[in-house]
């Protein structure tokens, strides 16, 4: 077998997690990836290794960037989370409140907590939302405005895996004296700041070259991977799940990689490891660099609030599973970092999270696209090496 190609550094006593990412290559079937941690301030882990292009062998470089899918909906949640620290809106509010339009259609009591929670009952269009409505700003929030329930909001949980970015911009467009959508707030309020190589709107000028390509999972895998259950739903296109799913190929551009200025907040973004991590750090270790509130940090940190028919998800078929303003909670059915933790992981694979307790801004992204649910066996056996090292 052929000798992986690592980059990157460890800080002393962090080698485990060097050895865990090598044997994501020699057991664990990585094709390429990154995985880089923040910890009481500090970058002690900054790995990157394999092929960004399955099909060329070119290799993975220190400012490769990948797509990360739903892992996007943390850094979105960042968005609204600055807006709270800034005053612009309440957590506890009722959306109509900023958003007036909204309140149609028996929304008119939801709250920004329960949007934000995926318990609106808004997890799918009525109908097809084309690319050219989606790039509409104003378009796009009579849409959303439009939008019936499926169900009274607050009494049940359905993942809202692409619309949640949608109503977040718009709410975020509503409250911002700037009026930016979700994508141009990130970049100014967040990324440069933080000097972050993620955008939530990817510009036409990033060259091909620091994009990896994605390769998916053949059908095999995916019979032996995803709960059979499960599989034949995602393939009813009238299913919640297939619904909900709806307009995810808007990330993806044949001519060059992923698509240039447009946004999926929900799970669009495209970045390296180390932003994510980055980001998640300054979140973990008092948010000092984006003047966020103690009063913002102890509301993320909190337990997540269930709806009244419990953490049931209408659209994954499971229980158990919490969410919390924006953001993906630490929960039995998927645990990462201490009980206070908070981030949001991708499909395929990848993960960000914020651990306020231990101290801790994860990353870890790939390009060969797993099957796990609940946790990435490669992204686990990094994340177990973590924390075996800290404790």
């Amino acid at each position: 077998m052929q000798k992986p190609r690592i980059g990157g550094h460890v800080s002393a006593g962090f080698e485990a997690v060097r050895d865990a990412f090598v044997e994501n290559f020699t057991r664990r079937d990585e094709l390429g990836g990154a995985c880089c941690v923040y910890y009481r301030g500090e970058k002690v882990v900054d790995l990157w290794g394999g092929v960004r292009n399955g099909a060329t062998g070119e290799p993975w470089e220190a400012d490769t960037m990948v797509l990360v899918h739903s892992t996007t909906k943390g850094l979105a949640a960042m968005t609204l989370a600055l807006a709270h620290s800034r005053g612009w809106i309440d957590y506890g509010e009722r959306v109509c409140s900023y958003w007036p339009e909204f309140a149609r259609e028996g929304k008119e009591n939801v709250t920004v907590r329960q949007l934000l929670a995926h318990q609106a009952g808004l997890f799918a269009f009525d109908g097809q939302a084309e690319r050219s409505l989606i790039a509409d700003p104003d378009r796009l929030a009579d849409l959303l405005a439009r939008q019936r329930p499926a169900w009274e909001p607050g009494t049940r949980q359905a993942y809202h895996a692409i619309t949640l970015g949608y109503y977040e911009s718009e709410l975020l467009r509503r409250v911002d004296p700037k009026h930016r959508t979700l994508g141009q707030f990130f970049q100014e309020e967040i990324a440069t700041p933080l000097g972050l190589e993620f955008y939530i709107r990817l510009p036409a000028s990033l060259p091909d070259a620091r994009l990896a390509t994605l390769e998916n999972p053949g059908l095999f895998a995916m019979l032996l991977g995803f709960p059979i259950r499960f599989m034949l739903t995602v393939f009813n296109p009238r299913s919640n799940i297939s619904r909900a799913l709806a307009g995810s190929q808007f990330s993806h551009d044949e001519g060059r990689i992923y698509a240039r200025g447009f946004e999926v907040p929900s799970g669009g973004g495209v970045g390296t490891a180390r932003a994510i991590a980055r980001a998640y750090g300054v979140f973990a270790d008092g948010g000092r660099e984006l003047q966020l509130r103690p009063q913002t940090l102890q509301a993320l940190a909190a337990p997540a609030v269930p709806p009244t028919r419990g953490f049931y998800d209408e659209c994954m078929m499971t229980d158990g599973v919490h969410f919390s303003l924006g953001f993906m909670k630490h929960s039995p059915l998927w645990p990462f970092g201490g009980t206070a933790s908070y981030g949001a992981p991708g499909s395929g694979g990848s993960l960000g999270f914020a651990d306020p307790e231990a101290g801790i801004g994860y990353g870890y992204v790939t390009n060969r696209m797993g099957t796990a649910l609940t946790g990435d066996p490669r992204e686990v056996a990094l994340r177990d090496a973590l924390y075996r090292v800290i404790s």
